[in-house]
């Protein structure tokens, strides 16, 4: 760790009242000439891989960059609340250097970062599973049809639908520290008790217990990672998050090979053996999240960690950096639930709803194939243990096709165009998968389905677009729940686009999707660029009016929250 520069004021403020905050707001105004003025850059991959830079940092020069906390006028109205459970911490004079911010970010990614995305491993592999049982015998055993696996998908998606908003509210009042891990552990339970499936009956309530349990958890997740990340690292570390999902599938694919083997072994089906394990497995991932995740950046130390994770210059630093990129952090506490009224006026706030019709379309063109690849390939001649590897390729080249879109995010700094390459990339083959001819070749139809599901996911971007869009804790917390709904109810309406009576071929069914990517690129993307581009061109001409005196009454009178604020501007 550096040596702290003699410049910098670290002495934390108590809990302040409005006075004391505008006295502070001159002594900090009085020693804010050693700012960093320019816009916080992340770490971005293609500079790493192009090794470009622009102009060499000194490591001991100072990393804290200005914010509105420098402004003895704006300060006072972007306050902490009293009751900010890192407000000890908080205190708008402390420097820290560029060596100190770097070896704390790397820190914060291996103490919290790999905890939350093997909870997310978790997930995937307990929601997934059911499509490698389906490779086997699994449909035939319980009776069912491939249109009682469609409605089983369905009321997976219907019940994971609506528990998104109930499970934020849940994690918003006891904390998403208390509320994920205890997630993980009941829906472990559920999965592994799959092993006693008995029929059509059974297996449609626990497609149910599983969407009611799992629903919300990835907003959680989202908010957890929100309280220790900048507004500029986040997305990132979301694309990494994603990574591991196609990561998780190749070892579950592997996993699936070897415990599909286990077919007959104590009179069992090998797919009875599949939910066991993988089940067993998620549910010791949940006891130990509750032991690695902190409520806060300040909140590390327990029983079982009495020094924690972070010194208190790593907490101060932190605590300042994370408020400074984003004030309206402050604004709520870990342990706060949303009010009747935050509730109502994050779900009227219409300026996001753009985004979540963007969730309901841009993922049904390849989400069929995803879900039927098993039974596609079974049906194409290839056998049980087959379908299981053959899903691997498409899973490793989505990991490079996923960093490849991080890098092209960063390198242009633009999210419509970038996001709506998931469907471009997927038009070509839809095309190329309904031109097929009758009893096409095996391998010709597996490199088509594999070209298709390698798709640059560019959901993370899109959820890293919803949060910043929204604006405030409060409206993240209720956004990224409707806006995850909304994918959700996505996922219900493409379970129904592949039918029996299209079967095996689905050429119907392709035609559909060829329609909505078409619908998707020629009008939804372009259409919310549009009007972003149009809603901030409102915004300035209204804010740019305005004098300092008025900029500075209308910030202490108005009832505006988040993004409904003048001075807040929409990313597109």
């Amino acid at each position: 760790m550096a040596t702290e520069p003699t410049a910098i004021k670290s002495t934390s403020p108590s809990p302040v009242d409005d006075n004391s905050a505008k006295d502070l707001d001159v002594s900090v105004h009085e020693v804010a000439l050693d700012l960093v003025d320019e816009e916080e850059k992340q770490v971005n991959f293609s500079d790493i891989l192009f090794r470009k830079r622009k102009h060499v940092i000194d490591p001991d020069a100072i990393a804290t960059k200005r914010s509105v906390f420098d402004d003895p006028v704006l300060a006072p109205h972007y306050w902490p609340k009293k009751d900010y459970e890192n407000l000890h911490r908080f205190d708008p004079s402390a420097r820290w250097t560029y060596r100190e911010e770097r070896a704390l970010v790397r820190k914060i990614d291996w103490k919290i970062m790999l905890m939350a995305a093997i909870g997310f491993s978790a997930l995937n592999l307990d929601r997934s599973n059911v499509n490698q049982a389906n490779s086997s015998s699994f449909l035939t055993d319980l009776g069912m049809t491939t249109d009682d696996f469609n409605l089983g998908n369905s009321v997976f998606r219907l019940a994971f639908l609506c528990a998104e908003l109930p499970s934020q509210l849940v994690s918003k009042r006891v904390g998403p520290d208390r509320w994920i891990p205890t997630q993980i552990c009941l829906w472990s339970i559920v999965s592994l008790s799959q092993f006693w499936l008995t029929g059509r009956t059974s297996f449609l309530v626990c497609r149910a217990l599983l969407g009611a349990l799992q629903g919300g958890f990835i907003p959680d997740l989202v908010l957890y990672l929100s309280y220790f990340y900048t507004k500029t690292e986040l997305p990132v570390r979301l694309a990494l998050f994603w990574m591991s999902m196609y990561f998780c599938s190749i070892v579950a694919s592997f996993l699936a090979f070897g415990i599909l083997h286990l077919d007959g072994v104590a009179g069992e089906a090998g797919w009875r053996w599949l939910f066991l394990i993988e089940g067993g497995i998620t549910l010791l991932i949940g006891v130990a999240t509750f032991f690695n995740m902190p409520p806060s950046p300040t909140q590390t130390k327990a029983w079982f960690r009495p020094k924690g994770w972070f010194t208190e210059r790593e907490e101060l630093i932190m605590v300042n950096r994370i408020l400074r990129d984003d004030p309206t952090k402050g604004d709520m506490h870990n342990r706060e639930g949303l009010t009747l009224k935050r509730f109502w006026t994050a779900i009227c706030d219409y300026d996001v709803w753009p985004l979540y019709i963007l969730g309901l379309m841009f993922g049904i063109p390849n989400s069929p194939p995803a879900t039927y690849l098993t039974l596609l390939l079974r049906d194409i001649g290839f056998n049980t243990f087959q379908t299981n590897l053959l899903t691997i390729p498409y899973q490793a080249l989505g990991i490079f096709t996923m960093f490849g879109i991080t890098l092209l995010s960063e390198y242009v700094g633009e999210r419509t165009f970038v996001a709506m390459l998931e469907d471009l990339w997927t038009l070509p083959f839809l095309v190329a998968l309904y031109a097929l001819p009758s009893g096409p070749n095996p391998w010709i139809f597996f490199a088509i389905v594999t070209g298709l599901l390698s798709f640059p996911y560019t959901h993370p971007i899109q959820v890293g677009w919803c949060s910043r869009n929204a604006g405030g804790v409060s409206g993240r917390t209720v956004n990224a729940s409707l806006y995850n709904m909304f994918v959700q109810a996505s996922s219900i309406i493409a379970s129904q686009i592949y039918v029996a009576s299209d079967a095996p071929r689905y050429e119907r069914g392709n035609r559909i999707l060829i329609i909505i990517c078409c619908v998707n690129l020629g009008i939804l993307y372009p259409g919310t660029k549009a009007y972003y581009i149009w809603r901030n061109r409102q915004r300035d001409k209204i804010w740019n009016r305005m004098t300092v005196e008025e900029r500075d009454y209308y910030l202490r009178t108005t009832k505006d929250v988040g993004n409904r604020r003048l001075d807040f501007r929409f990313a597109h």
